[in-house]
């Protein structure tokens, strides 16, 4: 890896946290505020009519050790039954679109596209009917890890069959909603459905290191057939956008030294799903691909574990986008691992395999209640402009950007300030950088089912009574804050307690 580009990544991050200190509280007329939530986290009805297993059902089933407090999505929020009071809380917040996702196996129950339940064709039809009638936009995203058990059996995402599968469930979102629904996302978070999955950390809970990189392939490749779907079969009458929503921590080096591991690891974590889609070039971002290769090699292996494109591959892949999703919630330092060093936490999104340590700086320490969660609204501006940097002046909505805490206190000040601080970096970066954000969706919407910390960690602006079987809704003092934000578009919106 040649010094001179990481050099250039650490000289323009200096110059960006320099530039474009303005005042202005203001976000352009145009831009988009909402609020997100994905279906194992709150719906319920695990088994309601005929809706099939996903992974995450048999996963917690069969495994219930595998979550913190030992609590699963069978209830949850029960938003399956309380859909429209879910909805209220949207409109009250004044918000401009509701971010969702569909349960796979809820619609297509045995996971193929043969067989449609009335029932779940039923349930997110009524859910976007009712956005629209509230003056609401659905953002649909398509896959929020709810793969059918049943295609899992068959080898989930490793099988390159995946892309046909997806392929034709997307056909029949599209078909049933496409009239109704003009932004999609068809997968969220690719790098965490395919390298924790695969290190026995989240559903599925497999151990095969050439899996997750099987995933990485074949997940990027359904994401394109899917893109061509809807751009040559609904495009054309119905003019929506849809893109991808990934998911990525700002990385900066430790020291000077670790400049080149620190390419190294965005290019593995990150780019690795953004390249092929964004770049002019198209494949796989061409530092790690050469260093998979080598590694491969190094290991015996044949040929790189990192599953190599055809050209028509590249360019299926190759500019299937409307947008730029970007979720983010943190940042790292990244230093080279030292001889015999454990990885820690993050072994499970693979950064052993690049011998990579993350790491954060005593600044950035939180109160979040999780410890990866650190504060540092800095980086979302410095990563806002690193993808312009890298991939052009495209469009880019925040799909997700959320704070969370272990007690639930209705009076959420560390939220707020969360959300303010990191509000105020994405204003830098859209009137003091001209970077073209479109899009805030505040994560999240209720406090839910938080996947292995299950109820024990707390995400929503709205809490939630767990004890309590109607699940009664509360209002958070960062949802008055983020109503009068949305509403005023602006940060001026003054102080928000539990007492106003």
């Amino acid at each position: 890896m040649k010094l001179g580009i990481a050099v250039g990544y650490l000289i323009v991050d200096r110059l960006l946290s320099l530039a474009g200190q303005i005042a202005c509280q203001s976000f352009p007329p145009e831009f988009r505020f909402g609020v997100a939530t994905s279906s194992y986290q709150i719906e319920g009805a695990w088994n309601k009519k005929i809706k099939g297993e996903n992974i995450w059902d048999h996963l917690l089933h069969t495994r219930p050790e595998f979550v913190a407090d030992r609590s699963n999505g069978d209830v949850a929020c029960d938003s399956y039954h309380l859909w429209e009071q879910d909805l209220d809380l949207i409109a009250e917040m004044g918000v401009d679109f509701y971010r969702f996702s569909i349960n796979w196996p809820r619609l297509l129950p045995n996971g193929f596209a043969n067989k449609i339940s009335a029932d779940g064709r039923r349930y997110y039809g009524d859910l976007i009917s009712g956005l629209r009638a509230r003056g609401i936009a659905p953002v649909v995203t398509l896959y929020h890890w709810e793969l059918p058990q049943s295609l899992q059996d068959l080898g989930g995402w490793a099988n390159p069959l995946s892309v046909e599968w997806f392929a034709d469930y997307a056909r029949v979102v599209f078909s049933l909603y496409a009239d109704q629904v003009d932004t999609w996302l068809t997968i969220n978070e690719a790098i965490y459905v395919c390298e924790p999955s695969y290190r026995d950390i989240v559903a599925p809970g497999l151990v095969n290191e050439v899996g997750a990189l099987l995933c990485s392939k074949y997940i990027l490749l359904a994401h394109a057939a899917a893109y061509r779907i809807y751009e040559e079969e609904f495009k054309p009458k119905y003019g929506g956008e849809v893109s991808i929503a990934n998911h990525e921590f700002w990385f900066e080096p430790k020291t000077d030294e670790d400049l080149d591991i620190t390419v190294l690891a965005r290019d593995y974590a990150f780019t690795r799903f953004s390249y092929p889609i964004y770049s002019a070039e198209g494949g796989w971002p061409p530092l790690l691909e050469a260093f998979m290769e080598e590694k491969s090699k190094s290991e015996g292996y044949p040929r790189s574990k990192l599953p190599a494109f055809t050209p028509e591959e590249i360019e299926l892949v190759k500019g299937s986008y409307d947008f730029f999703g970007l979720n983010h919630y943190s940042s790292r330092t990244v230093r080279a691992a030292l001889p015999g060093e454990e990885y820690g936490a993050f072994s499970a999104d693979g950064f052993d395999e690049i011998g990579a340590i993350l790491e954060s700086r005593p600044e950035w320490a939180s109160e979040s209640g999780q410890d990866w969660l650190t504060v540092h609204p800095e980086g979302i501006r410095n990563l806002l402009n690193r993808i312009k940097q890298q991939y052009g002046d495209i469009k880019i909505m925040i799909t997700e950007n959320g704070f969370t805490d272990l007690d639930g206190d209705l009076n959420d000040i560390g939220r707020i300030e969360y959300f303010e601080s990191y509000l105020e970096q994405v204003l830098l970066a859209i009137n003091g950088d001209k970077v073209n954000v479109v899009g805030y969706t505040a994560w999240s919407l209720l406090d839910n089912f938080e996947w292995t910390s299950g109820y024990q960690s707390h995400f929503g602006m709205h809490a939630v009574d767990f004890s309590d079987p109607r699940r009664p809704r509360t209002p958070k003092a960062s949802a008055r804050y983020f109503k009068s934000v949305a509403r005023a578009r602006s940060l001026d919106v003054g102080n928000f307690t539990a007492a106003n």
